[in-house]
Protein backbone atom coordinates (compact mmCIF):
# COMPACT_ATOMS: atom_id res chain seq x y z
CA UNK A 1 0.00 0.00 0.00
CA UNK A 2 1.20 3.56 -0.71
CA UNK A 3 -0.60 6.29 1.09
CA UNK A 4 -0.03 9.71 -1.10
CA UNK A 5 -1.08 12.84 0.83
CA UNK A 6 -2.76 15.67 -0.63
CA UNK A 7 -1.84 18.80 2.47
CA UNK A 8 -4.67 21.28 1.92
CA UNK A 9 -4.85 22.42 5.49
CA UNK A 10 -8.93 21.29 6.95
CA UNK A 11 -9.54 19.55 2.80
CA UNK A 12 -6.45 17.18 3.27
CA UNK A 13 -7.14 13.87 2.37
CA UNK A 14 -5.14 10.43 1.67
CA UNK A 15 -4.75 8.91 -1.44
CA UNK A 16 -4.14 5.39 -1.22
CA UNK A 17 -2.99 3.12 -4.17
CA UNK A 18 -3.28 -0.77 -3.30
CA UNK A 19 -3.37 -3.80 -5.75
CA UNK A 20 -6.64 -5.30 -4.86
CA UNK A 21 -8.12 -2.43 -3.10
CA UNK A 22 -11.32 -2.68 -4.44
CA UNK A 23 -12.18 -5.40 -2.96
CA UNK A 24 -11.38 -4.13 0.51
CA UNK A 25 -12.73 -0.59 -0.18
CA UNK A 26 -15.11 -1.31 2.67
CA UNK A 27 -11.90 -0.74 5.42
CA UNK A 28 -11.83 2.51 4.60
CA UNK A 29 -15.18 3.52 3.53
CA UNK A 30 -17.15 2.51 6.66
CA UNK A 31 -16.39 5.11 8.89
CA UNK A 32 -17.99 7.51 6.40
CA UNK A 33 -21.04 5.87 6.19
CA UNK A 34 -22.26 6.98 9.51
CA UNK A 35 -24.61 3.93 9.22
CA UNK A 36 -26.10 5.15 6.28
CA UNK A 37 -26.88 4.03 3.19
CA UNK A 38 -24.12 5.43 0.65
CA UNK A 39 -24.32 6.05 -3.03
CA UNK A 40 -22.68 4.68 -5.53
CA UNK A 41 -22.44 6.77 -8.81
CA UNK A 42 -20.71 4.55 -11.49
CA UNK A 43 -21.54 4.03 -15.53
CA UNK A 44 -22.87 1.24 -17.50
CA UNK A 45 -19.67 -0.54 -18.58
CA UNK A 46 -18.71 -1.13 -14.88
CA UNK A 47 -20.72 -3.43 -13.24
CA UNK A 48 -18.35 -6.32 -12.45
CA UNK A 49 -16.68 -3.47 -10.15
CA UNK A 50 -19.62 -2.22 -8.85
CA UNK A 51 -20.41 -6.24 -7.99
CA UNK A 52 -16.68 -5.72 -6.45
CA UNK A 53 -17.39 -2.94 -4.27
CA UNK A 54 -20.75 -3.74 -3.10
CA UNK A 55 -20.18 -6.73 -1.80
CA UNK A 56 -17.00 -5.57 0.17
CA UNK A 57 -19.67 -2.43 1.68
CA UNK A 58 -22.33 -5.18 2.48
CA UNK A 59 -19.87 -7.74 4.05
CA UNK A 60 -19.06 -4.89 6.00
CA UNK A 61 -22.44 -3.86 7.38
CA UNK A 62 -22.81 -0.74 5.29
CA UNK A 63 -25.60 -0.73 2.67
CA UNK A 64 -25.26 0.83 -0.87
CA UNK A 65 -27.35 2.34 -3.69
CA UNK A 66 -25.46 2.41 -7.23
CA UNK A 67 -27.04 5.29 -9.63
CA UNK A 68 -25.69 3.89 -12.96
CA UNK A 69 -24.87 6.34 -15.94
CA UNK A 70 -24.31 6.04 -19.85
CA UNK A 71 -20.28 5.80 -20.59
CA UNK A 72 -18.84 8.94 -22.53
CA UNK A 73 -18.05 12.26 -22.20
CA UNK A 74 -21.20 13.36 -23.03
CA UNK A 75 -22.40 12.20 -19.81
CA UNK A 76 -20.86 15.49 -18.54
CA UNK A 77 -24.00 17.30 -19.32
CA UNK A 78 -26.81 19.74 -17.35
CA UNK A 79 -29.05 17.21 -18.66
CA UNK A 80 -27.22 14.22 -16.58
CA UNK A 81 -25.97 17.02 -13.74
CA UNK A 82 -29.76 17.25 -13.09
CA UNK A 83 -30.29 13.30 -13.18
CA UNK A 84 -28.18 12.78 -10.85
CA UNK A 85 -28.79 15.38 -8.46
CA UNK A 86 -32.34 14.92 -8.39
CA UNK A 87 -31.82 10.72 -7.95
CA UNK A 88 -29.54 12.10 -5.15
CA UNK A 89 -32.56 13.69 -3.63
CA UNK A 90 -34.14 11.06 -4.03
CA UNK A 91 -32.34 8.90 -1.76
CA UNK A 92 -32.12 11.50 0.72
CA UNK A 93 -28.58 12.25 0.76
CA UNK A 94 -27.65 14.79 3.44
CA UNK A 95 -25.06 17.26 3.61
CA UNK A 96 -22.71 14.79 5.96
CA UNK A 97 -22.90 11.96 3.63
CA UNK A 98 -20.67 10.83 1.12
CA UNK A 99 -21.43 10.06 -2.62
CA UNK A 100 -19.08 7.86 -4.01
CA UNK A 101 -17.53 8.59 -7.64
CA UNK A 102 -16.69 5.15 -9.11
CA UNK A 103 -15.67 5.28 -12.37
CA UNK A 104 -13.09 7.32 -14.83
CA UNK A 105 -12.64 11.34 -15.39
CA UNK A 106 -16.38 11.21 -16.28
CA UNK A 107 -17.98 9.84 -13.60
CA UNK A 108 -15.68 11.79 -10.92
CA UNK A 109 -16.33 15.03 -12.42
CA UNK A 110 -19.79 14.89 -12.88
CA UNK A 111 -20.11 13.35 -9.40
CA UNK A 112 -17.33 15.75 -7.83
CA UNK A 113 -19.71 18.88 -9.32
CA UNK A 114 -22.76 16.95 -7.97
CA UNK A 115 -21.23 17.06 -4.43
CA UNK A 116 -20.20 20.32 -4.71
CA UNK A 117 -24.01 22.12 -5.17
CA UNK A 118 -26.22 19.41 -3.46
CA UNK A 119 -27.58 21.14 -0.39
CA UNK A 120 -24.50 23.72 -0.76
CA UNK A 121 -21.83 20.80 -0.29
CA UNK A 122 -21.77 17.23 0.57
CA UNK A 123 -18.92 14.75 0.73
CA UNK A 124 -17.60 12.45 -1.55
CA UNK A 125 -15.05 9.74 -2.36
CA UNK A 126 -13.57 9.18 -5.25
CA UNK A 127 -12.33 5.21 -6.80
CA UNK A 128 -11.25 5.86 -10.19
CA UNK A 129 -11.02 2.92 -12.78
CA UNK A 130 -9.10 4.24 -15.10
CA UNK A 131 -5.19 5.52 -15.77
CA UNK A 132 -6.04 8.81 -16.54
CA UNK A 133 -8.44 9.29 -13.32
CA UNK A 134 -6.20 7.56 -11.30
CA UNK A 135 -2.87 9.57 -12.30
CA UNK A 136 -4.90 12.90 -13.10
CA UNK A 137 -8.76 13.80 -12.72
CA UNK A 138 -9.46 12.50 -9.18
CA UNK A 139 -6.80 14.22 -7.23
CA UNK A 140 -6.85 17.83 -6.77
CA UNK A 141 -11.14 18.76 -6.63
CA UNK A 142 -11.54 19.79 -10.25
CA UNK A 143 -15.09 19.29 -10.56
CA UNK A 144 -16.82 20.62 -13.90
CA UNK A 145 -19.16 19.68 -16.48
CA UNK A 146 -18.91 20.63 -20.26
CA UNK A 147 -21.42 23.29 -21.96
CA UNK A 148 -21.80 24.16 -25.58
CA UNK A 149 -19.20 26.57 -25.41
CA UNK A 150 -16.72 24.50 -24.31
CA UNK A 151 -15.14 21.75 -21.98
CA UNK A 152 -15.48 21.83 -18.11
CA UNK A 153 -16.40 25.67 -18.26
CA UNK A 154 -19.06 24.85 -15.70
CA UNK A 155 -17.63 23.79 -12.11
CA UNK A 156 -16.16 24.06 -8.80
CA UNK A 157 -13.24 23.14 -6.46
CA UNK A 158 -14.78 20.69 -4.59
CA UNK A 159 -12.00 18.23 -2.89
CA UNK A 160 -12.61 14.27 -2.14
CA UNK A 161 -12.50 12.84 1.70
CA UNK A 162 -10.24 10.10 -0.32
CA UNK A 163 -9.59 8.55 -3.30
CA UNK A 164 -8.55 4.70 -3.49
CA UNK A 165 -6.83 3.16 -6.47
CA UNK A 166 -6.86 0.12 -7.29
CA UNK A 167 -4.34 -0.10 -10.10
CA UNK A 168 -5.82 -3.77 -11.28
CA UNK A 169 -9.13 -2.13 -12.21
CA UNK A 170 -6.81 -1.10 -15.29
CA UNK A 171 -6.48 -4.80 -16.37
CA UNK A 172 -10.11 -4.83 -17.69
CA UNK A 173 -9.56 -1.01 -19.73
CA UNK A 174 -9.93 -0.83 -23.29
CA UNK A 175 -6.36 -0.39 -24.79
CA UNK A 176 -7.19 2.97 -25.99
CA UNK A 177 -7.75 4.05 -22.90
CA UNK A 178 -4.86 2.91 -20.80
CA UNK A 179 -3.00 4.53 -23.81
CA UNK A 180 -4.87 7.65 -23.43
CA UNK A 181 -4.50 7.81 -19.78
CA UNK A 182 -0.74 7.15 -20.25
CA UNK A 183 -0.27 10.81 -21.78
CA UNK A 184 -1.40 12.26 -18.76
CA UNK A 185 1.35 10.15 -17.00
CA UNK A 186 4.23 11.66 -19.51
CA UNK A 187 2.63 15.11 -18.67
CA UNK A 188 4.92 15.25 -14.66
CA UNK A 189 7.66 14.35 -17.15
CA UNK A 190 7.53 16.98 -19.42
CA UNK A 191 6.23 19.83 -17.10
CA UNK A 192 9.35 19.91 -14.61
CA UNK A 193 11.05 16.63 -14.39
CA UNK A 194 13.01 15.22 -17.38
CA UNK A 195 14.38 12.05 -15.23
CA UNK A 196 10.95 11.10 -15.03
CA UNK A 197 10.47 11.86 -18.98
CA UNK A 198 13.96 9.48 -19.13
CA UNK A 199 11.84 6.76 -17.22
CA UNK A 200 8.50 6.93 -19.42
CA UNK A 201 10.40 6.50 -22.48
CA UNK A 202 12.11 3.16 -21.25
CA UNK A 203 9.55 1.96 -19.64
CA UNK A 204 6.16 2.80 -21.47
CA UNK A 205 6.25 -0.71 -22.97
CA UNK A 206 6.04 -2.29 -19.60
CA UNK A 207 3.55 -0.09 -18.22
CA UNK A 208 0.95 -0.30 -21.48
CA UNK A 209 1.46 -4.21 -21.60
CA UNK A 210 0.09 -4.78 -18.19
CA UNK A 211 3.24 -4.83 -16.00
CA UNK A 212 2.34 -4.31 -12.32
CA UNK A 213 5.61 -2.83 -10.96
CA UNK A 214 5.71 -0.27 -13.79
CA UNK A 215 1.83 0.88 -13.10
CA UNK A 216 2.20 0.78 -9.61
CA UNK A 217 5.29 3.75 -10.01
CA UNK A 218 3.83 5.37 -13.01
CA UNK A 219 0.63 6.25 -10.82
CA UNK A 220 2.40 6.55 -7.82
CA UNK A 221 5.07 8.85 -8.97
CA UNK A 222 2.24 11.12 -11.34
CA UNK A 223 -0.22 11.39 -7.96
CA UNK A 224 2.94 12.76 -6.06
CA UNK A 225 3.45 15.33 -8.68
CA UNK A 226 0.16 16.42 -8.58
CA UNK A 227 -0.20 16.24 -5.10
CA UNK A 228 2.43 18.59 -4.88
CA UNK A 229 1.34 20.86 -7.23
CA UNK A 230 -1.88 21.06 -5.67
CA UNK A 231 -0.87 21.50 -2.28
CA UNK A 232 1.17 24.93 -3.50
CA UNK A 233 -1.63 26.40 -5.17
CA UNK A 234 -5.04 24.71 -4.84
CA UNK A 235 -7.19 27.02 -6.57
CA UNK A 236 -5.08 28.17 -10.01
CA UNK A 237 -4.24 31.97 -8.10
CA UNK A 238 -0.39 31.57 -8.24
CA UNK A 239 0.33 30.46 -11.92
CA UNK A 240 1.81 27.03 -10.25
CA UNK A 241 -1.33 24.83 -10.68
CA UNK A 242 -1.38 26.07 -14.59
CA UNK A 243 1.57 23.96 -15.06
CA UNK A 244 -0.95 20.58 -15.18
CA UNK A 245 -2.63 22.10 -18.15
CA UNK A 246 -0.01 21.11 -20.56
CA UNK A 247 -1.59 20.37 -23.71
CA UNK A 248 -4.92 21.00 -22.83
CA UNK A 249 -5.05 24.43 -24.61
CA UNK A 250 -4.47 23.19 -28.00
CA UNK A 251 -6.03 19.78 -26.55
CA UNK A 252 -9.54 21.31 -25.74
CA UNK A 253 -9.44 22.57 -28.89
CA UNK A 254 -9.00 19.32 -30.88
CA UNK A 255 -11.62 17.69 -28.88
CA UNK A 256 -13.99 20.88 -29.11
CA UNK A 257 -13.50 20.23 -32.86
CA UNK A 258 -14.36 16.06 -32.43
CA UNK A 259 -17.66 17.76 -30.80
CA UNK A 260 -16.45 16.20 -27.67
CA UNK A 261 -17.13 12.78 -28.66
CA UNK A 262 -15.16 9.50 -28.86
CA UNK A 263 -13.46 10.44 -32.12
CA UNK A 264 -10.93 12.32 -29.60
CA UNK A 265 -10.48 10.64 -26.23
CA UNK A 266 -9.49 13.72 -23.62
CA UNK A 267 -5.88 11.64 -22.77
CA UNK A 268 -5.65 11.24 -27.22
CA UNK A 269 -6.41 15.22 -27.39
CA UNK A 270 -3.82 16.47 -24.48
CA UNK A 271 -1.14 14.12 -25.88
CA UNK A 272 -1.57 15.81 -29.88
CA UNK A 273 -1.89 19.38 -27.90
CA UNK A 274 1.76 18.56 -25.32
CA UNK A 275 3.37 17.84 -28.93
CA UNK A 276 2.04 21.18 -30.69
CA UNK A 277 2.95 22.70 -27.15
CA UNK A 278 6.79 21.45 -27.88
CA UNK A 279 5.89 22.38 -31.04
CA UNK A 280 5.15 25.55 -30.71
CA UNK A 281 7.90 26.32 -28.73
CA UNK A 282 10.76 25.29 -30.93
CA UNK A 283 9.39 26.89 -33.99
CA UNK A 284 10.02 30.35 -31.77
CA UNK A 285 12.68 29.67 -31.00
CA UNK A 286 11.77 28.86 -27.07
CA UNK A 287 12.59 25.23 -27.05
CA UNK A 288 15.60 22.64 -29.02
CA UNK A 289 14.12 21.57 -32.35
CA UNK A 290 15.82 17.99 -30.78
CA UNK A 291 13.63 18.20 -27.80
CA UNK A 292 10.11 18.72 -29.51
CA UNK A 293 10.97 16.18 -31.74
CA UNK A 294 11.57 13.53 -28.89
CA UNK A 295 8.28 14.33 -27.53
CA UNK A 296 6.69 13.54 -31.14
CA UNK A 297 8.64 10.23 -31.32
CA UNK A 298 7.62 9.43 -28.00
CA UNK A 299 4.08 9.70 -28.05
CA UNK A 300 4.07 8.01 -31.67
CA UNK A 301 5.89 5.15 -30.58
CA UNK A 302 3.38 4.20 -28.10
CA UNK A 303 0.11 4.71 -30.41
CA UNK A 304 -1.22 8.47 -29.37
CA UNK A 305 -1.19 11.49 -31.70
CA UNK A 306 1.55 14.22 -31.77
CA UNK A 307 -0.40 16.14 -33.87
CA UNK A 308 -3.08 17.75 -35.94
CA UNK A 309 -2.86 14.71 -38.88
CA UNK A 310 -2.54 12.28 -36.07
CA UNK A 311 -5.57 13.60 -34.08
CA UNK A 312 -8.14 13.94 -37.59
CA UNK A 313 -8.18 17.73 -37.19
CA UNK A 314 -9.29 19.18 -40.54
CA UNK A 315 -10.06 22.89 -39.06
CA UNK A 316 -7.79 25.60 -39.68
CA UNK A 317 -5.71 27.54 -37.82
CA UNK A 318 -8.17 30.40 -36.92
CA UNK A 319 -11.34 27.98 -36.07
CA UNK A 320 -9.18 26.12 -33.81
CA UNK A 321 -7.91 29.16 -32.02
CA UNK A 322 -11.90 30.18 -31.43
CA UNK A 323 -12.41 27.16 -29.85
CA UNK A 324 -9.14 28.33 -27.58
CA UNK A 325 -10.94 31.67 -26.58
CA UNK A 326 -13.45 29.92 -24.61
CA UNK A 327 -10.36 28.79 -22.67
CA UNK A 328 -11.34 29.03 -18.64
CA UNK A 329 -7.93 30.35 -17.57
CA UNK A 330 -8.91 33.29 -20.74
CA UNK A 331 -7.80 36.58 -17.91
CA UNK A 332 -8.60 39.84 -18.87
CA UNK A 333 -8.78 39.30 -22.79
CA UNK A 334 -5.60 37.13 -22.42
CA UNK A 335 -5.00 33.45 -22.95
CA UNK A 336 -2.09 31.97 -20.83
CA UNK A 337 0.00 29.40 -22.82
CA UNK A 338 1.97 26.26 -21.44
CA UNK A 339 4.88 26.49 -23.45
CA UNK A 340 8.51 24.91 -22.61
CA UNK A 341 12.00 25.81 -22.96
CA UNK A 342 13.25 21.98 -23.03
CA UNK A 343 11.70 18.55 -21.75
CA UNK A 344 10.96 18.99 -18.23
CA UNK A 345 11.06 23.14 -18.93
CA UNK A 346 7.26 23.78 -18.64
CA UNK A 347 6.27 27.50 -17.60
CA UNK A 348 3.27 29.55 -18.48
CA UNK A 349 3.74 32.28 -21.42
CA UNK A 350 0.85 35.15 -20.92
CA UNK A 351 2.10 37.26 -23.82
CA UNK A 352 1.84 34.86 -26.91
CA UNK A 353 0.11 36.46 -30.58
CA UNK A 354 -2.73 34.59 -31.32
CA UNK A 355 -1.95 35.23 -34.96
CA UNK A 356 1.01 33.37 -34.51
CA UNK A 357 -0.36 30.37 -32.94
CA UNK A 358 -3.07 30.50 -36.01
CA UNK A 359 -0.45 30.24 -38.41
CA UNK A 360 1.78 27.64 -36.62
CA UNK A 361 -1.41 25.60 -36.36
CA UNK A 362 -1.96 26.19 -40.15
CA UNK A 363 1.64 25.19 -40.94
CA UNK A 364 0.97 21.83 -39.38
CA UNK A 365 0.44 18.47 -41.85
CA UNK A 366 -3.08 17.49 -41.87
Amino acid sequence: MTVIPVSLDDRSYDVIVENGLLARAAGHLAPLSRGRTMAIVTDENLHPHLATLQASLSAAGVASESIVLPPGEGTKSWAMLERLTDRLLDLGVERGDHVIALGGGVIGDLVGFACAILKRGCGFVQIPTTLLAQVDSSVGGKTAINSRAGKNLIGAFHQPAMVLVDPTTLDTLPNRQVRAGYAEVVKYGLIDDADFFDWCEANAGALLAGDAAARSHAIGHSIAAKARIVGEDEFETKGRRALLNLGHTFGHALEAEAGFSDRLLHGEGVAAGMALAYGFSAAQGIAPVGDAARVSAHLRSVGLPDGLAAAGSTDDGATLVAHMMHDKKMSAGTLPFLLARGIGQTYVDKTVDLAAVAAFLDSQPR
